[in-house]
């Protein structure tokens, strides 16, 4: 099964417009919502209107631009915000003086969901994968059982020992408490043709996320083009409930 999900729905408008001619023409099946931004409230009209499979794109390391929490929310916000966008090497440190604010922030950014789509999200994953952060997974910010996109899988040949190691501990983190794909990459991974044949040989025979952003203008090209349909067409994507296949 081939999940082709678009991040940053309703984060803002250009986003949200290229994500939904990605979605009206077939080429994804998936989006994942951010809440408290600009583009929040139409985005989510327009996903319940057409029935759309939607995830909770949590959001550590942008201020909101839209709808705000309570003032106490919007505080603990603005001091995960702080830290996260402090150093790349945040989501390798725990800081556990922000434990309570990781709790908040998820559970205001998961009640705006529930107002604003009338019901739970089908999925979570992270803006700039912030989700796989030390706070979010010691804390255990995330409820057991959700469906959680997992890290970047790579080859060995594309990434360093350490590199992969760190990987493989996050993900056996996630798997003992979530439900996740096997596999998981973004577009630019798999758009050469071999990178599209490793893709449909996979998606055949496991479960495969793959992350897009039709904002981008090289990707909403490459995934309005035609050999992205024709690959579509060999895998047999459908747009109905493609989060909820992933059991």
């Amino acid at each position: 099964m081939l999940i082709i999900n678009a991040d940053d729905w309703g984060g803002w408008k250009s986003a949200t417009d290229a994500a939904l001619t990605c979605y009206k023409a077939g080429r994804i099946n998936s989006v994942s919502a951010m809440v408290f931004m600009e583009d929040s409230e139409r985005a989510s009209h327009i996903a319940k209107e057409l029935g759309m499979d939607v995830g909770l794109h949590l959001n550590l390391s942008q201020r909101y631009n839209g709808r705000q929490p309570s003032p106490g929310r919007a505080k603990s916000h603005q001091r995960v915000v702080r830290f996260m966008s402090a150093s790349k090497y945040s989501v390798l440190l725990y800081h556990p003086g922000l434990r309570r604010e990781f709790q908040d922030v998820y559970q205001s950014q998961l009640e705006e969901f529930a107002r604003l789509y009338g019901g739970a999200p089908s999925h979570v994953d992270g803006h700039q994968h912030k989700h796989l952060c030390l706070n979010v997974l010691i804390g255990k910010v995330i409820p057991r059982g959700q469906k959680v996109r997992r890290s970047f899988s790579f080859r060995p040949e594309e990434k360093g020992c350490l590199n992969r190691t760190y990987r493989r501990f996050v993900d056996r983190c996630l798997g003992r408490r979530y439900v996740t794909t096997d596999y998981f990459f973004t577009l630019a991974q798999c758009w050469s043709e071999p990178g599209l044949v490793r893709l449909s040989r996979l998606a055949k025979a496991a479960n495969v996320e793959l992350m897009v952003h039709p904002a981008r203008a090289e990707e909403y090209t490459f995934l309005m083009g035609n050999s992205w349909l024709e690959f579509l067409h060999t895998v047999g994507v459908s747009k109905d409930g493609a989060f909820a296949r992933l059991t």
